[in-house]
């Protein structure tokens, strides 16, 4: 009996000291980048109503803190202009958390579905000589372990790692190379944060609040049907790789997702700018917010890709987007495109021309749809983004008209002063007009800095 309460009281001992600790969330860690010139949020927890300091070096400044009856605690600094290495020490009664080589610069989440994922290791091209030349210290590498839950989770598993060719192999090569763009042309810390899993649709990255607002939403899910390769219970991604991280200050977000949502792609769009929105909501930030268009592939249905890619340039009329056109980056009988450094690299150029103001003499977009006007029975359809319009074929292709029934019928196109005349022997009245509309339609319409004309079909 006396062995056993012993045991019991060791047990409590144990246990007492264990919860009297500082204790900080993963996100916080050596070598991480905190975003630059704002309002960031420490926190964390430890005992009960316990005082305790933290000292940030880049103000020499140390503060007190004290959790609540929760044991939880929060803090918010300001921090400097970009640069770095700096030093955070919190001080209790019982541990003391010193992180080191903390750097300022800019935050991106890079989240998503397998095209983000996809890293050196999953095969890119030039891959030897990508992950020889990884060697950039000053962009900072955390992946988010993946983790489903069926309510917000407060911590995610993951720690902060300089990049190197050892570390760059196992992250999102999309990221990375998003990443090596911006920090040559704002020559400033960046930090990225990696939470993508392949194979996901976007319901599974929106919160339950979503779905209780939008009903139609819960009936378009169940269209999704399970895979082998992670679950499709809605908001279950969200809350375990995503809400942990709302307290984490972030400068934006890029994210490439779409090819598992082509069983329900009518509702994308909604879907889509409601879980933004929601992100946001949570941030209490209106963060960028980039993304990629997904690229022509075979799937079963004949346009669902087609509709995808419409809808997610619909969804560009949701403040501070932004999308990046990569219909010449494919192979329709490979969903995973191996050029992943253009990817990237356009992200980069719409980051650093709207979020950074850089990059103001150069076009980021392709060809957007604008609007038509019909001419008796021929329909002139007008860009924005078009300078320089021109075909790589010896046609322009892939333009569709429709009649008054709705019908479709392809059209013969010609360009005259950067506009597309369209016109179909089939149709004496056209009503309405798309584009590269089915699934592995790759598109051959340019504009003058070689980025590729958007999917669309006319209101």
């Amino acid at each position: 009996m006396n062995l056993r309460f012993t045991l019991m009281m060791l047990c409590l001992l144990v246990t007492t000291f264990a919860k009297a600790e500082i204790t900080l969330p993963k996100i916080f860690s050596n070598d991480m980048v905190l975003q630059r010139e704002s309002d960031v949020l420490l926190y964390g927890w430890a005992e009960p109503n316990e005082e305790f300091s933290i000292y940030t070096s880049w103000n020499d400044k140390t503060v007190k803190v004290k959790t609540g009856n929760d044991a939880k605690w929060e803090l918010t600094v300001k921090t400097p202009e970009a640069g770095g290495p700096f030093k955070i020490i919190f001080k209790g009664k019982i541990n003391e958390i010193a992180l080191k080589d903390v750097l300022i610069g800019e935050v991106w989440l890079c989240s998503g579905q397998s095209n983000m994922e996809w890293s050196a290791n999953s095969k890119i091209d030039n891959r030897d000589v990508e992950v020889e030349n990884a060697n950039y210290p000053k962009i900072r590498l955390f992946t988010v372990a993946k983790r489903t839950a069926k309510y917000p989770q407060e911590d995610v598993a993951g720690t902060w790692v300089p990049c190197s060719p050892e570390t760059m192999q196992d992250f999102s090569a999309v990221a990375y190379f998003f990443a090596r763009k911006l920090q040559k042309e704002l020559n400033i810390p960046i930090g990225l944060i990696d939470n993508a899993w392949g194979a996901s649709s976007s319901e599974v990255w929106t919160p339950e609040s979503v779905f209780e607002a939008h009903p139609e939403l819960v009936e378009a899910h169940e269209k999704i049907e399970p895979n082998k390769w992670v679950t499709v219970e809605k908001s279950s991604l969200y809350n375990g790789m995503v809400a942990p991280l709302t307290k984490f200050k972030i400068g934006g977000t890029i994210w490439y997702q779409g090819e598992s949502n082509t069983a329900n792609a009518e509702s994308y769009q909604k879907l889509f700018t409601k879980m933004i929105t929601s992100w946001r909501a949570e941030w209490k930030d209106d963060f960028p917010f980039y993304y990629v268009q997904i690229a022509p592939f075979n799937y079963d249905q004949e346009f669902a890709g087609g509709i995808v890619r419409d809808q997610q340039r619909r969804a560009m009329s949701l403040e501070n987007t932004a999308m990046a056109m990569t219909s010449d980056i494919c192979t329709i009988e490979d969903i995973h495109p191996l050029n992943k450094q253009d990817v990237g690299l356009r992200l980069a150029n719409i980051a650093l021309k709207n979020h950074y103001g850089l990059l103001e003499d150069t076009e980021v977009y392709g060809p957007l749809y604008d609007s038509f006007t019909k001419d008796g029975n021929q329909l002139i359809v007008k860009f924005s983004n078009a300078d320089g319009l021109y075909s790589k074929g010896k046609k322009i292709t892939l333009f569709e008209v429709s009649n008054a029934a709705g019908k479709w019928f392809p059209a013969k196109a010609k360009l005259k002063n950067e506009q597309v005349v369209l016109s179909s022997k089939e149709v004496k009245n056209p009503t309405g007009v798309r584009y590269a509309f089915r699934s592995t339609d790759i598109g051959t319409l340019f504009n003058a800095v070689g980025l590729p004309a958007s999917t669309f079909v006319s209101e």
